[in-house]
């Protein structure tokens, strides 16, 4: 099976109508999550996945368009699928902060035996910049980007030809001289704040900055629901659609 990313959601945090933005990687029969927002699971019940169906979840930072969708996946796994443990990829700082900030108050549940996040997920940790084999012929390896001060979070280098942004800050030194020059990455996705001032992520104006053999590689994802407005103005960039499927090379 030839690797595939399929677009859960494409929605920025605000989005009502793209759903959260996150992707499902199809590798050797094999189905990963990148990031599990709120709308996550009603999103996989759209395709017609169910929780036992993923193998792995990726996550890239603890916002809750990107976690929120972890208590649901748990649960269900716990009560609807024979206590079931999907493995969950994270950085120790992310593993550190996930439960106690996030996760804690719905799912803390002593009396049962429910004390912390390995009690729901095979919990695998991570290095920072260090590809990780999740699968044959999948490797994921989780880098350091800006987006909110003090808090770690995470871009993804998928095969090392792949870069998916998760949120982030626009940074022309990463996307022109590591994602392009350094490891010639064929395929970009890209989160992208179509106006405004981009404070916590890249916005179109910035992107658009990028040459052009940059911006051909480039889906843009994380948008908002006026997305339609700025169809034909996102110049060789291409707006990627929820459910999309991008047939990519392994």
């Amino acid at each position: 099976m030839s690797l595939q990313i399929q677009m859960l959601g494409t929605g920025s945090a605000f989005a009502k109508t793209f759903y959260n933005t996150s992707a499902l990687i199809r590798s050797n029969e094999r189905n990963i999550l990148i990031d599990c927002g709120s709308t996550t699971p009603r999103s996989l019940y759209d395709i017609q996945l169910q929780p036992d169906q993923i193998d792995g979840i990726v996550i890239s930072h603890i916002h809750a368009d990107h976690v929120g969708g972890l208590e649901e996946m748990a649960f269900r796994l716990l009560y609807e699928s024979n206590q079931k443990k999907t493995k969950l990829y994270l950085t120790k700082a992310i593993a550190d902060i996930l439960w106690e900030n996030t996760l804690k108050g719905g799912m803390y549940n002593p009396e049962d035996g429910y004390h912390s996040l390995e009690d729901y997920f095979d919990v695998i940790v991570i290095e920072e910049q260090v590809p990780v084999v999740i699968g044959p012929g999948l490797t994921i390896e989780l880098v350091p980007t800006l987006h909110i001060s003090s808090k770690p979070s995470y871009s993804l280098f998928i095969n090392d030809r792949i870069f998916y942004s998760a949120d982030v800050r626009f940074s022309e030194d990463l996307l022109i001289h590591e994602v392009t020059a350094k490891r010639n990455c064929h395929t970009i996705f890209h989160d992208c704040q179509l106006s405004g001032q981009g404070f916590i992520h890249a916005t179109l104006d910035e992107l658009l900055t990028l040459p052009e053999h940059i911006q051909q590689r480039i889906y843009l994802m994380h948008y908002a629901d006026n997305m339609s407005d700025f169809i034909g103005k996102t110049g060789h960039m291409r707006f990627v659609a929820q459910h999309e499927i991008i047939d990519l090379p392994e």
